[in-house]
Order: structure tokens, then C-alpha cells, then sequence
């Protein structure tokens, strides 16, 4: 290091100034050999290692029973779970906790025992300040779920600084998943035009640029319209692989009309054949050996080769003499793929493949990904998974998965999807595997809540508290909650009812619902409201039973969007509405159950009709949800106003309902790590895993809904009912029933 005095009193000067040094004195300083670097606001090498143990919510076994399901008394079920080996993983969850815990957790070790991961396909969210909505069918019109809550500060950490935070966020991601991979594993990072240059950077930077394989433009639409400028109607993926050495498979794309054309000679039975020239090389193995050229390249024939050839009648004189050697067209493959992909074309509106997912991809084109870079049983993974196209090709093409996305919606609809899948096999006779839906059982609060962790420890702590008490205080304010003190779980107070807030950043667990439990017996405690803005899967409605039995009137209220709108907290319009409830009916006959869901009532509200009125302009109309009744607003030419109710019945909030008919069968089991040995160990959450033996759900060809199961031969006695109702929203209830057979 050789700094001239100048130098080194002004990083003095700009030290005690407590200001940022230039980039210059970064090279002098430090021994950084890199030639090219992505710079960015805030950028560090540090990856997360948090490590948060992994909860199955739900277990798929098989897609379900047509008729009367027979007891399955075989200890090993080919078209069902495997009792052991591999089950498919999808996890919702925020992917850079999923990948830390994938890495450092007790999941790596069943990874590594099935081969690594081989391969690795993203399709991030890059485009900067884009609308993350969804569209959902009502009867003929289309509503938009706006994302919830989690969802929204997620993208707010990803975009609230435009490609800064976008790059800082992929960053992470990659350095992680670069150390996921396989050492012969590759991955595929799909962009567009606005962030491919950075993204490249930042590739070439974590694998490294002799790793870098390709990158694929992929024409999606044969034209774009954009009437500022070319249309972009290509995106591009970057293939790197971590290592010299990585799983390829050759693709190949049809010979075009064109070149067959150029090819007239047919044998006699037909067959298309080329040639090429042989010419002599010398001695080779003591005889002659030949180079001919034909379309596969050169090639060297021994005299024993020129003689089968012969006798295969694939030798060939010109009419000058000269000799050739046939290759008929119908034993090539055709062209190797080159990195210009024209022949795939983007979901249409007809497709059947389509499911209305917005940023749904073609199957066709990652089935020649997982083609070209995986084998069969192989795990392939995507940590972005959105609508699950990577997953779905992957179990047609007998690979093992794992997924994971933030978007509660985003993984309903990979689940249904997937069973989809998994009936599509069955009906084929052909294997597939099952899989699990996982959570994860706790979230690193200062990743929502907005901590500035280039703060020193105690300055973190600090802004973490206060931003947890301002949180809170507005919360109580637009519950109309007075704020109550020397409660370790309950922050508030409201007509005689004691008020706990959850967390902004994470769903409110079992286990902090069972803490709140323990005060209300300590203190005398009976009635209590929780308020949150998710509750975990399978929590409602047996923890209000539980809380019921113990003498305690327990009340789960999801906290609206609205709460952060001043406006609506001063005018009073904020509305806190409960958790959905399902009415099912048990029918048992001998040793059979049937199972008929009867009603389900919601409490959602998104938008007012008021808001809706005085926002409208004459001649539009705009769908809102209030009070749990979804309601089309529309304005005439002459400003009047009407109303429509589109949820006629109760049915029409529902998308999905499945039902376990032996809910405590299976324990839910987390595999720990202990920090000090190193040692796995295993521990029961005291809750049991939702084991989906039949289903019915709505899908984009089919809005049909079965209400009743088939029925389900059981064994006698006392047993205990599952039943999952998942509203249009994603938003998941479940109900236990005790039922006596026999």
C-alpha cells in the first residue's frame, strides 16, 4: 500500500468527518484484484445465515380417491408418498430465509443425500415500480387482489431505491445459491432489457466469467408494440455453471424446410440422405483411414469402417468418380439449439397451460432448460416460483423439486397446479412423487420492519424497538384500542377485551398465540382479540377451540390494508374482520366417512363502495370487496350510480377444499441443528401435519366445485377430521371435527 501524505490526511479528515471515502481509495487500501466491478449504494459480501427451521403445513400424497378409497394397508404405495426417499418441497416464505436456512440448516443434509441441487432457474421480479396484483374471476368479471401487506414491504425492500435495492436484494440471493448449487450444477437467471446489463455484472462477479456458458435471447411474441421506440419483444437468460465441469445434454431443433430442401436424394424406400467427400489420410491402425465431411463435421474411417460401410450400401459414387458416404437425415437429431430462440412463444389466451398467473411462463421453454442441464432425479429448484411452471415441467420430466415465493397466492396456486400434475401422471400410469408445503417458523423482524442494518448493533436495537412501538401505537389507534402496559404479550385494551397485536413480519404463530394463552391463566384473563396481518396455515379454528376449553374467549381479526391510510383511521373506516369460518357435515355409514362442506363465511373488505363512487369516472366500473360481500360499482353517463352483487352464494368465495380423514396421523416433526454439537435433532411442534387425501378446486377451464367426498373407508373408533378451505384470495381456514366410526 503506498499512499502519499496528502492522501493519507485526507482519509483522516474524511474519517473524523464521519463522511464516505471515494471509490479511489478502495483500490489503494485494499488488495482488490477484480478488473471489473458492480458498485452499488450500499452493497456488502455479507450473505444471511439465518437458520429457521422448516414447518410442514401440508403433505400431498396423492391426488385423491375417484371412488371409494380403500384402506391402504401396504407399507410402500408406488403412485403414493414413498415412505422413504425424496418428497418434493414447496416453501412460502421470503427466499432469502428459505435459501439461508436451505444452506445452513438440517434440510442441506437430505439435499446433499439426494445429489445437490443440479439445477437452478429464477425468473426475479425485475421490473422496476410494477403492480403485483393479481387478477381473479368472479362469475363473468375479473376482480384485482391487490398483495398483502407482507408482499408489499418485500417489494418496497426490492424496489423502494429503484436498481439499487433491486441488485442488492439479487445479490444475496445469488452468493447463496451459488453455494446450494451442486459443484456440477447450473443455473438460469431469466431478465429483460431493463436490468440484463447489471444482472450479467453481478453473475460474472459471483460465478465468474469463465463460468459463463450462455445467453439466451428468447423471442416471446413476434411483435411489440411501442410507439416511443423499437418493441421489446425478447428476453434473455444467463447460463452460468458453478464449476468447469456441469451436467449438459445436447438440444437439438428440427432442420428447417429450407435446408431439406437443398437435399433431393431419397434411397429406394424413400429415405432423405446428404453427403459428403473422402478423402485419403494415410495409415491408421495398419490400413488406410479416411476424413469425410458431411453435416455433423469430419470424420475419421479405418478401412474396417469403409468396408461396413459398403456393405450397408452407405457408400455413394458422384458421376465424376468421386467417393461419398451417405447420412440419412431421419437418424440425425437436427440442429444443435444455438442461443437464439425463436420456435417458443409466450402463454396465450387459449393456451391450455394457461392459469392467469402474470408473469407465467411457457412450459416449452423450460422444458428444454431442464433438458439441457438436468438428469432424471435430479433436484431442480426455483426460488421464484410464482405460478410453479419450472416445478410442474420437472415432475413430467421425473426430476425432484423444491420451490419457494413470498406470495401466499403464488403458492396456492402452485399447489393446485401441481395436483393437477400429479392427476394428469396417474391417469397415464405413470410415477410421480409426493410433496409437502413448508413454512418457515419464524421471520428476522428487522427484515420487514425497515432497520438500517449498516447501523452499529445498539443503534439497530434502538431504531428496531421504536419502529416496533410506532407500529403498534397505529395499530391500536385504528382498532379504537386504548394502550395498556406490563403485559408481556398484550399491548392494548378495548370494551373489557384485552387486544395483542402480531407482528408486521411474519404470521402469528401457534407458539405466540400459546404465550398469550399462558398470561390469560396467569392473570385471570378471559376474553382477548389478536390482530394480525396473517395468521399461520392451519392455525384456525382448533387454537380458539384450545383456548375455549381452557375458559378463554379468543378472537383472531385480520388487520386491513387500510390501517396505513391516515385518512381512513381519522374518519374511523377502518374495519378489523375475523378469521373465515366453515361449517362441514360428517356423514358416516358403517365404516366409511363422507365429508359435506355446508357453508363458509368470510369477513373480507379491499376498497368501499363509498371510495369506489366518488372515484369513478361516468361510464367505468370497479369491483370492491366489503364485509365480506364482492360487489361490482358502476357509473352511468348521467353519474348515477349502481350496485351488483357477484357473490350470490356462499360457494363463490371458495377456490379450493381438501380434507385429511385422519388429521393426527402424523406428527409435524422440525429437524433442529444444535449449535454447540452440530447435531440434528428432532422435536415435535405439538402440532399435526394436514395430509391431503382428497380435494376439489376451481380452475381456469373448469369453475365447477364439488361440496361432497367420496366415500373414505376408515378404521373404527374415535378419529379426527381435517377440513382446509382456501378462499379466492389464498387465504387458508381449517376445521377439525371429531368423528366416532363404527
Amino acid at each position: 500500500m503506498k499512499l502519499t501524505d496528502n492522501e493519507k490526511r485526507e482519509i483522516l479528515k474524511l474519517i473524523e468527518s464521519d463522511k464516505p471515502l471515494p471509490d479511489k481509495y478502495r483500490f489503494l487500501l485494499f488488495n482488490d484484484k477484480r478488473e471489473v466491478e458492480l458498485i452499488w449504494n450500499g452493497k456488502i459480501n455479507d450473505v444471511s445465515n439465518i437458520v429457521l427451521p422448516f414447518q410442514v403445513i401440508e403433505q400431498v400424497d396423492e391426488p385423491r380417491a375417484e371412488k371409494t378409497a380403500k384402506l391402504q394397508m401396504d407399507l410402500f404405495d408406488m403412485r403414493g408418498r414413498q415412505q422413504k426417499g425424496w418428497t418434493n418441497k414447496l416453501i412460502w416464505g421470503d427466499n432469502k430465509l428459505v435459501l439461508s436456512s436451505l444452506k445452513n440448516g438440517a434440510l442441506r443434509e437430505e439435499i446433499e443425500r439426494n445429489g445437490g441441487i443440479k439445477l437452478i432457474y429464477i425468473d426475479p421480479p425485475f421490473d422496476v415500480g410494477a403492480d403485483f396484483s393479481m387478477d381473479i374471476e368472479i362469475g363473468d368479471d375479473t376482480f384485482t387482489k391487490r398483495p398483502n401487506v407482507l408482499e408489499e414491504l418485500a417489494y418496497r425492500d426490492t424496489w423502494g431505491k429503484g436498481a439499487d435495492s433491486f441488485i442488492a436484494m439479487i445479490y444475496e440471493r445469488l452468493l447463496i445459491m451459488r453455494d446450494l448449487l451442486a459443484e456440477d450444477g447450473s443455473i438460469y437467471v431469466h431478465c429483460d432489457h431493463r436490468l440484463n446489463g447489471f444482472i450479467k455484472i453481478v453473475l460474472d462477479e459471483i460465478f465468474g466469467h469463465n463460468n459463463f456458458q450462455s445467453q439466451v435471447v428468447w423471442k416471446r411474441t413476434s411483435a411489440h408494440s411501442d410507439s416511443a421506440g423499437f418493441g421489446n419483444n425478447i428476453d434473455y437468460i444467463f447460463y452460468y455453471s458453478k464449476a468447469e465441469r456441469y451436467t449438459w445434454n445436447q438440444q437439438y431443433e428440427p432442420y428447417s424446410e429450407e435446408y431439406l430442401k437443398r437435399f433431393r436424394s431419397k434411397d429406394l424406400d424413400g429415405r432423405v440422405w446428404t453427403d459428403g467427400p473422402i478423402t485419403a489420410k494415410g495409415l491408421s491402425g495398419g490400413g488406410y483411414s479416411y476424413e469425410y465431411k458431411g453435416i455433423s463435421g469430419y470424420w475419421r474411417c479405418p478401412i474396417k469402417t469403409m468396408e461396413r460401410l459398403d456393405t450397408e450400401n452407405r457408400l455413394h459414387f458422384t458421376k465424376s468418380g468421386g467417393l461419398r458416404v451417405k447420412k440419412y437425415l431421419d437418424e440425425l437429431n437436427g440442429y444443435p439449439l444455438q442461443t437464439l430462440w425463436t420456435d417458443i412463444f409466450a402463454v396465450n389466451s387459449q393456451a391450455q397451460e394457461r392459469i392467469d398467473y402474470p408473469t407465467q411462463k411457457p412450459e416449452a421453454l423450460l422444458e428444454r432448460i431442464i433438458k439441457a442441464s438436468s438428469n432424471e432425479n435430479d433436484i431442480v429448484a426455483d426460488f421464484f416460483c410464482g405460478s410453479g411452471t419450472t416445478l410442474a415441467v420437472a415432475e413430467k420430466l421425473n426430476r425432484k423439486w423444491i420451490g419457494s415465493d413470498l406470495g401466499k397466492f403464488a403458492i396456492h396456486t402452485t399447489r393446485k397446479r401441481m395436483i393437477g400434475v400429479q392427476r394428469n401422471l396417474k391417469k397415464e400410469g405413470k410415477d410421480f412423487r409426493a410433496f409437502e408445503i413448508l413454512n418457515l417458523g419464524k421471520y428476522e423482524r428487522t427484515h420487514y420492519i425497515g432497520v438500517n442494518l449498516n447501523l452499529r448493533e445498539e443503534e439497530q436495537k434502538k431504531q428496531l424497538e421504536q419502529r416496533e412501538r410506532d407500529f403498534i401505537t397505529l395499530i391500536l389507534r385504528a382498532y379504537r384500542a386504548e394502550t395498556v402496559e406490563n403485559f408481556r404479550a398484550f399491548q392494548g385494551k378495548k370494551s373489557g377485551r384485552m387486544v395483542a397485536v402480531g407482528p408486521v413480519n411474519l404470521p402469528v404463530t401457534r407458539l405466540l398465540v400459546e404465550e398469550i394463552i399462558l398470561e390469560c391463566r396467569e392473570k385471570r384473563i378471559s376474553r382477548v382479540d389478536i390482530l394480525a396481518f396473517e395468521f399461520e396455515m392451519g392455525l384456525f379454528p382448533n387454537i380458539q377451540e384450545e383456548a375455549n376449553a381452557k375458559g378463554i374467549d379468543l378472537a383472531l381479526k385480520y388487520i386491513p390494508r387500510e390501517v396505513f391510510d391516515k385518512r381512513a383511521i381519522e374518519k374511523n373506516q377502518v374495519v378489523f374482520y375475523d378469521v373465515s369460518y366453515i361449517e362441514v357435515k360428517p356423514i358416516v355409514k358403517k365404516n366409511t366417512v363422507e365429508v359435506e362442506l355446508t357453508d363458509f363465511s368470510v369477513f373480507y373488505s379491499q376498497d368501499s363502495i363509498e371510495n369506489a363512487s366518488v372515484s369513478l369516472k361516468e361510464g367505468g366500473s370497479k369491483i370492491v370487496v366489503e364485509s365480506g360481500q364482492i360487489i361490482k360499482v358502476s357509473k352511468d353517463k348521467t353519474g348515477i350510480v349502481t350496485r351488483d352483487i357477484l357473490t350470490q352464494k356462499w360457494t363463490d368465495w371458495i377456490d379450493y377444499w381438501a380434507v385429511d380423514f385422519n388429521f393426527e396421523s402424523k406428527r409435524e416433526i422440525i429437524r433442529v441443528k444444535d449449535e454447540a454439537s452440530g447435531e440434528i435433532e428432532e422435536k415435535w411442534t405439538g402440532d399435526f401435519i394436514f395430509e391431503n387425501e382428497w380435494q376439489s378446486f376451481r380452475t381456469k377451464k373448469d369453475r365447477s366445485l364439488e361440496l361432497v367426498t367420496p366415500a373414505h373407508e376408515v378404521i373404527k373408533g374415535r378419529r379426527k377430521i381435517a377440513v382446509k378451505v382456501v378462499d379466492i384470495f389464498g387465504n387458508d381456514t381449517m376445521k377439525i371435527l371429531d368423528v366416532m366410526v363404527g
